[in-house]
């Protein structure tokens, strides 16, 4: 089973967002999947210039010459789909949303109806692709995410994907420093790796796993308290 994961963190490897999916990537990978992996921070995708020629003259083919000339082939031929985003100002990173507004050739301009709706129909030579998105929040509630997965399940319907589920972590800030310190917090990276087995052995992530994932770190109150602080103290640090 092929699996392409992008992850559009500007922090890369060395960001949040990859605490939860390089191990469910992992978990893919024990499973059977080949996978490979992207970073848009590496990738130059410009912006859709809404020109339509990928409808209308060179169907199925963007004209810009940059890396979506490598990457589209690869999203076409994937049986899974990783989208990997922190949130930014209630959705995706703006590279992300490029590399999604360049899809556009992947699907004919001509509408059919699908569940009593107006939607595109997939070209021939790209696959309906199951499509998991993963996804880190600073905020301490989970309904943060809502835009997000509004915007991506939306995506899914109108290119004939199956959003297959979502790997979210709220507060996610700090992960990071509980785990440096020790904390229990190994249950929510071995719950990432489940989630990558469950999803190539079984087709799906259970609710439990999703759970666990996305499960309280502490009270909203301290947590609070614990980012403040530390800007707080990071701005006195940039006023020396």
């Amino acid at each position: 089973m092929k699996v392409l994961a992008i992850n559009s963190s500007p922090m890369m490897d060395k960001g949040n967002t990859s605490l939860i999916l390089d191990p469910f990537l992992e978990g893919m990978k024990e499973a059977g999947a080949d996978v490979e992996l992207f970073y848009t921070r590496k990738l130059k995708i410009n912006p859709c210039l809404g020109e339509l020629d990928c409808w209308l003259k060179t169907p199925g083919k963007c004209f810009q010459d940059d890396d979506m000339q490598m990457l589209d082939p690869i999203m076409r031929e994937a049986d899974v789909i990783v989208l990997a985003t922190p949130v930014y100002c209630d959705g995706f990173t703006g590279p992300m949303k490029n590399l999604l507004d360049r899809t556009v050739p992947q699907v004919y301009p001509f509408f059919e109806l699908r569940d009593d709706h107006c939607r595109h129909p997939l070209r021939e030579d790209t696959k309906a692709s199951k499509v998991v998105l993963v996804s880190n929040c600073g905020f301490w509630e989970m309904d943060n995410f809502d835009p997000m997965l509004a915007h991506m399940k939306a995506y899914c319907r109108n290119g004939a994907n199956e959003f297959a589920g979502a790997l979210l972590r709220p507060h996610g800030g700090a992960l990071r420093p509980m785990m440096e310190m020790g904390a229990p917090v190994d249950d929510i990276f071995e719950a990432a790796k489940e989630a990558g087995r469950q999803l190539i052995r079984d087709g799906r992530i259970s609710e439990e796993t999703l759970g666990t994932v996305s499960r309280e770190l502490m009270p909203r109150d301290m947590y609070m308290q614990a980012v403040n602080g530390y800007f707080r103290g990071e701005m006195e640090v940039k006023k020396k």
